[in-house]
């Protein structure tokens, strides 16, 4: 393992060593593909992880179903005993929730979710029924709305380390006028806590592109090295 230096938020800070090995795992969002998760792809090699970036079926199956077909192939590429971590967009942290609620993970390290649906989203309440929705989204898309019973709301708190960052701003202002509060377009910042998260950070960006933006993939970085997101100042308590 080496020590390096990296220029992070205008500042040059000297980074500790990251293990040799270090799997990142990506996982998209829904009706999204591999391609939207290249930007983290490529910054991620570049800070010396090795990186699995999953392309599956999103629209084509329910999350049960998702969960294990895109995260256990994942998990071989990484390697026996490789610490692993995830990076999510989406509902790709809501798959992740429901595999690490019923698969340990014994070489886990740290997740990072961008703009997950913790609590659901009211934008799947108001239109689940519309005509043409399931055929677009799917099961899995019919699956995040924001009832006592959909699947985000059924998985219980996290009992990993996980730093989240949900957008504030948007650009699709007929569904922001369905999310009662704070939103990325598609998504609460409310809706995106999850009780037992390791941190979390609003950052103005939108729910569509967050996973390409340059200060975005900063705090990714930063959180998979640190356990906390970057801020100014000295650590709260």
């Amino acid at each position: 393992m080496r020590t390096f230096i990296t220029a992070v938020f205008g500042l040059t800070l000297l980074l500790p060593p990251v293990a040799q090995g270090s799997c990142a795992i990506l996982l998209h969002g829904l009706g999204r593909s591999d391609g939207s998760m290249e930007s983290l792809e490529r910054a991620l090699e570049k800070a010396d992880f090795q990186v699995v970036n999953v392309d599956y079926p999103s629209t084509v199956y329910p999350i049960e179903t998702l969960a294990g077909q895109a995260i256990a192939p994942a998990l071989d590429r990484c390697g026996p005993g490789t610490p692993v971590h995830f990076v999510t967009h989406s509902m790709g942290g809501i798959l992740v929730r429901h595999y690490l609620s019923r698969v340990p993970v014994p070489n886990l390290g740290r997740v990072v979710m961008l703009g997950p649906p913790n609590k659901g989203s009211e934008v799947v309440d108001a239109l689940g029924e519309v005509p043409g929705f399931h055929a677009i989204l799917g099961d899995a898309g019919l699956q995040l709305g924001t009832s006592a019973e959909s699947v985000p709301n059924q998985l219980g708190a996290a009992n990993f380390e996980v730093g989240i960052i949900a957008g504030t701003r948007s650009i699709n202002p007929v569904l922001s006028q369905i999310i009662p509060a704070t939103d990325d377009g598609k998504v609460s910042v409310a809706s995106t806590r999850l009780d037992g998260m390791s941190d979390h950070l609003q950052m103005p960006v939108t729910h569509v592109f967050m996973m390409q933006n340059d200060e975005v993939i900063k705090q990714v970085i930063y959180f998979l090295q640190h356990g906390r997101f970057y801020r100014p100042g000295p650590p709260s308590s």
